[in-house]
């Protein structure tokens, strides 16, 4: 990266004594001559080199689709809240939820959409998806999500990777889902940045990504770094490694952190400092511990998830969620009390060791401790159009092991829960005044495992419709499918 050097001005302060008509120019000359210069006070660095500026070198592009003022009206209204509306009608305008309630007047001007019969709900949040980095095909070249050449790669930023035209974003949004957090793999102790982006077609990444949403940073441990590194006579081999490795990262992001903290500090007093030098993988890493990249931790068993909150209380940082995490019922308790969510599945099960221990209720058992905040997310291309139907399963499984769980309840695991896991709650998640209009009507109730989509809006404009080849997108890896395709 090219380096920058900024010059001072000198400005040199004359101590002249005695009054004006005693003070000669020789006299000025000489106190000019005599007095220390002032410091010298450098420029601050420009935005693009300094990472304390927040600076966006890849600003969001998205703007949302055309929409006009819509009320639906007559369906059962999940909100996202825990509350279940029998006819119900939402109001949408400007592309914002303007109220929900049961009989609502509709105003003149608005597109009434009878529901009568069919259920509403906030648009499903897919919080760990590998859409756009793994793309279809899945061959080789479309293989991107995993730097697998460092234990510690935070330079590497999720969004370079993602494809757009990805077949699985049209997919998804056919099965409802209208935001998602793009990841980096699991191969590495810490693997980068991830991404949220809007599910609408794009001919680039920025044209999807989510105005004003948080950027995250996805973490490992367990099983995959030490096989990954293990395997090539490299640490991590073990997980005593693995925990070796990120102290070694957060004491280099602490020290990083420092050296700028030391810098800007002189540059506020007019002090002559010259700036450390940049680091891509440091400027994430002191980003988390200001609070402003939120960590996203894969992590499947209980006692590896305790080990990691124990190091994040060590460096000043906060798990916003564990992922896969299919132990966290055996400390559902200790995952409430420090404000972590769980984004899991309900019948992943056996896959490695790890694994062994997961159980379908698992989400149902960590939404049942006091604060407990459950996610279903999908960690695969076919599983995301089905996230209603894993919620199902989970709810079920909860409910068998004497759990009172409603479906008002539950429908949070898929629409406000992986809002706040993933940092965006005051925007979307649930159908409350003031947020983004982002709605799925289902013809049958979503835990069915009848249940379709009918219409999907996102913003409030209809962004898919299964009666409609308006709003149906295809990508050309769809052609010769039958029919309405993957649901």
């Amino acid at each position: 990266m090219r380096l920058w050097t900024w010059a001072a001005t000198l400005i040199v302060a004359a101590a002249v004594s005695g009054c004006a008509t005693t003070t000669t120019p020789a006299k000025v000359a000489e106190a000019k001559a005599d007095a220390p210069a002032a410091p010298a006070k450098p420029k601050p660095l420009p935005p693009g080199l300094d990472p304390m500026a927040r600076a966006d070198a890849f600003p969001s592009t998205y703007r949302p689709m055309p929409s006009r003022p819509t009320a639906v009206v007559g369906a059962s209204v999940f909100t996202g809240t825990g509350q279940l509306i029998e006819n119900g009608v939402v109001l949408v305008k400007d592309g914002k939820i303007e109220a929900v309630g049961a009989g609502l007047a509709v105003p003149a001007g608005y597109e009434t959409v009878d529901a009568h019969g069919k259920w509403v709900t906030p648009g499903i949040i897919d919080a760990h998806s590998h859409l756009g980095v793994y793309a279809s095909p899945a061959v080789q070249a479309n293989s991107d999500g995993n730097e697998l050449t460092n234990p510690v790669t935070a330079e590497v930023w999720a969004e370079h990777s993602v494809w757009p035209q990805d077949p699985g974003f049209n997919t998804a949004r056919i099965g409802g889902v209208t935001t998602l957090l793009i990841l980096p793999g699991s191969g590495n102790l810490i693997g980068g940045r991830g991404v949220i982006l809007r599910n609408i077609p794009a001919r680039t990444v920025q044209d999807m990504k989510f105005p004003d949403a948080p950027y995250v940073l996805k973490m490992a441990c367990g099983e995959n770094p030490k096989r990954v590194y293990g395997s090539k006579g490299r640490a991590p081999s073990t997980r005593m490694g693995n925990v070796a490795g990120y102290r070694a990262a957060w004491i280099n992001a602490a020290d990083y952190q420092r050296r700028w903290d030391e810098y800007r500090a002189k540059v506020a007093k007019g002090e002559k400092a010259d700036p450390p030098k940049r680091d891509l993988g440091l400027d994430t890493l002191s980003a988390v511990l200001r609070g402003e990249i939120l960590v996203e931790n894969h992590c499947y068993r209980a006692d590896e998830m305790a080990q990691m909150i124990d190091i994040s209380k060590e460096f000043g940082y906060h798990v916003a969620a564990f992922h896969h995490a299919v132990e966290a019922y055996k400390i559902a308790d200790l995952l409430a009390d420090n404000h972590i969510c769980v984004a899991t599945w309900a019948n992943w099960w056996g896959g490695k060791m790890e694994m062994l221990d997961g159980i379908e209720a698992n989400a149902a058992l960590v939404n049942a401790a006091k604060g407990g905040c459950a996610v279903i997310k999908s960690d695969d291309p076919d599983l995301i159009q089905r996230l209603n139907q894993e919620a199902a399963e989970a709810l079920a499984a909860g409910r068998a092991a004497g759990l009172q769980i409603t479906e008002a309840d539950a429908i949070r695991w898929i629409t406000s829960n992986p809002a706040k896991a993933i940092g965006i709650d005051k925007q979307t998640g649930s159908l409350e005044p003031g947020k983004r209009a982002d709605l799925v009507i289902w013809d049958h109730d979503p835990f069915s495992i009848y249940a379709r989509t009918d219409r999907v809006y996102l913003d409030g404009a209809i962004s898919y419709d299964r009666h409609d080849p308006r709003y149906q997108p295809r990508s050309d890896f769809d052609l010769g499918q039958p029919g309405e395709g993957v649901r």
